[in-house]
């Protein structure tokens, strides 16, 4: 194993500023010649349908077919897997499944009317999209939460129809994946990987309907297709590498949060994972943890790279200090490993997911506890929210005038669209006018 190399910097620092800021950048775009893959692979799908995605199948997943049939898995194909599965497995993916749901019901907006002095009806109607489709990648790790922590707040907000694209390499595909599929509501399954899943999903095929929205994680190549196929659908987000940061006052166990610090370094070496702390002799018992803690974990070359690359230790001269840094950054996840972390939320006001106390490691947020664990990376949490039931329903406005107010409105239209030069709007008013 390589030798660890972690950054540490020191907040008071000369060129500190611009130090952190080279350690947060990410280029999140993909380059010209990826993008123009991507573009003949959905220009191909678009105009072939099935057979562009049997070739491709064929092609990046070494799964040769002779129909969509065998690229297709029922409803009652998904149940099948599910109860292939041990029974400890059924047992956590339920759980999981119920306290997700638990926790986004509370997200449900309803429908509102009201008549305002003037006679007028305003209100809102809320509906869910009909059909939603998730992308759930088929890499090593079998990610059967990212099926959960996707599908589920689109069952709770009423979807219709929930479709699942996976890859399935050499013919593979996981049961513990499908069984979270299961519980979590999906209709369908489509063996489908890469950009010619989102591809058909956006556009359909003769065998996979055209979905409403596109949500999920996948590889730079999946995250170039939403990005080319917005518009035309929904997406959730373009979400760069998971990334953590924990500010610990130096009284948890620094065992406990070299291992919080893994858990997210653990996914990919583009990931980050950050620690603030007042206490430098804190900040080396957790480099010490890590040093011992490193070789006993299964992806331990993924981890050092990730820490070498991307990892960071930050001292500030007293803990509060950390809060504008934590607004700066703007953490996927963030970690109040301290006494009364309540104290502090006034003071956040960007980050994905915030896991309060020292007991709260961000891997309860990832699995069980109820929140999403699709959250907004690389600095989007200033303007992105996590993954929710809000995602998954639309808005329309309702407007309903009386003949009264359709007359005293149609005198301030007519001005103002006459203002505007838009006279078949003020016609359109004015011949509603009463006096």
């Amino acid at each position: 194993m390589s030798k660890l190399e972690l950054t540490r910097l020191n907040a008071n620092d000369d060129g500190f500023e611009q130090q952190l800021e080279n350690m947060l950048s990410w280029e999140s775009v993909s380059d010209a010649t990826m993008q123009q893959v991507v573009a003949d692979v959905i220009a191909d799908v678009r105009q072939h349908g099935d057979v562009a995605l049997m070739k491709y199948s064929e092609k990046f997943d070494r799964f040769a077919v002779q129909s969509m049939t065998e690229l297709t898995l029922t409803a009652d194909a998904i149940e099948a897997a599910f109860h292939r599965l041990p029974t400890e497995k059924q047992e956590a993916l339920t759980l999981s499944a119920q306290r997700v749901a638990s926790y986004h019901e509370k997200q449900v907006a309803q429908s509102w009317q009201y008549e305002d002095e003037s006679g007028v009806t305003l209100g809102q109607q809320i509906t869910a999209m009909d059909r939603v489709g998730i992308y759930v990648p088929g890499g090593v790790a079998p990610l059967a939460s990212s099926v959960i922590m996707n599908a589920m707040p689109a069952k709770v907000a009423g979807v219709g129809n929930i479709i699942m694209a996976t890859p399935a390499p050499d013919g593979q595909v996981s049961d513990f994946v499908l069984g979270a599929a299961y519980v979590a509501g999906v209709s369908e399954v489509y063996l489908l990987g890469g950009a010619q899943a989102i591809a058909a999903l956006a556009y359909g095929t003769e065998t996979v309907p055209a979905v409403d929205k596109i949500v999920g994680p996948g590889n730079a190549y999946v995250a170039t297709a939403k990005q080319q196929v917005f518009g035309k659908v929904g997406i959730d987000m373009i979400a760069g590498p998971s990334e953590i940061l924990v500010v610990c006052d130096g009284q948890t166990n620094p065992d406990w949060i070299a291992m919080d610090l893994f858990s997210q370094a653990e996914h990919s070496h583009d990931a980050q994972a950050i620690l603030i702390s007042q206490s430098d002799e804190y900040l080396s018992a957790v480099l010490a943890s890590i040093e011992e803690l490193l070789p006993t974990m299964e992806r331990q070359e993924t981890i050092l790279e990730s820490l070498n690359d991307r990892g960071l230790f930050i001292k500030v001269d007293q803990l509060e200090d950390a809060k504008a840094l934590i607004n700066k950054i703007a953490p996927e996840h963030l970690e109040l490993s301290i006494d009364n972390p309540e104290s502090w939320l006034a003071d956040i006001r960007h980050a994905g997911a915030i896991f309060m106390g020292r007991f709260t490691s961000e891997a309860l947020g990832d699995y069980c506890a109820g929140p999403n664990h699709v959250l907004p990376t690389s600095g989007t949490a200033r303007f992105f929210s996590p993954l929710g039931v809000y995602d998954f329903q639309k808005r329309s406005s309702i407007i309903g005038a009386s003949s009264g107010a359709a007359s005293e409105l149609g005198k301030v239209v007519s001005v103002l669209a006459r203002g505007e030069l838009l006279t078949a709007h003020a016609r359109s008013a004015e011949q509603r006018i009463n006096d």
